[in-house]
């Protein structure tokens, strides 16, 4: 993957002294190391060296890179910091953190890669979760948004009339609304459609936020900048 590139395996394995398993047995209940590695599972966001979005990570791998010396953490106010300066911030209360030998370090939300120039080419891929974040959960035909669970897919064009599960052809529709146009198109059904399907050309940043589920304030300026 391309975050990895420029880790050395020695940086990889020198960072294990920054999780020692001893103390953190020591001084954690199985509940805590639970919680720990729920933490160290937590979302990332990664800039290259131009400060672009390229990708989200975890908080595990971030701190590799940070340990390191691939990247550097970026705070809220945008201040850069190797390890050793990121080691001395103080973890408040509105931070997660993770034990170390010598206390606890404060979780970075944004880490900006020094030598990773290049920007991952964005493809959308034709899911239903993507076709319902298209269109914004709301069923195409009567414009309401039911729970997901009360939302399916519809063809606008039927299967048995030749057509196709593409972009340009599906939408989402509430069940009463596909079950009501049953194996007839819009027009047929006397159903108009709120606006006709398309080939979404998301930016970086919905691309960001769809996949990880996440969006912390410290991620704010640079997905504006990557839209």
């Amino acid at each position: 993957m391309l975050l990895y590139e420029g880790a050395s395996d020695a940086s990889v394995r020198s960072s294990r002294r920054i999780f020692p398993a001893s103390t953190a047995h020591a001084a954690l209940g199985v509940a805590r190391l639970r919680s720990m590695t729920d933490v160290l599972s937590l979302p990332v966001l990664v800039l290259n060296r131009y400060l672009v979005p390229v990708q989200v990570t975890t908080v595990k791998r971030a701190i590799v890179l940070l340990y390191g010396g691939v990247a550097l953490g970026i705070d809220e106010a945008g201040e850069s910091y190797d390890f050793d300066l990121w080691r001395e911030l103080p973890v408040r209360s509105s931070d997660d953190a993770i034990p170390i030998v010598a206390g606890a370090l404060r979780v970075p939300r944004v880490v900006h890669l020094l030598r990773y120039d290049r920007t991952p080419r964005v493809t959308v891929r034709l899911t239903r979760r993507n076709l319902m974040f298209r269109d914004a959960h709301q069923c195409q035909y009567c414009g309401k948004r039911p729970p997901l669970r009360e939302l399916n897919i519809d063809h606008v064009v039927p299967r048995s009339r030749g057509g196709d599960d593409s972009w340009e052809n599906l939408v989402t529709a509430c069940r009463a609304c596909n079950l009501g146009k049953g194996w007839r198109t819009p027009e047929e059904a006397n159903m108009r459609l709120a606006r006709h399907p398309f080939r979404p050309k998301w930016t970086m940043t919905a691309q960001i936020l769809l996949g990880s589920g996440w969006k912390f304030k410290e991620w704010e300026p640079f997905l504006k900048i990557a839209s």
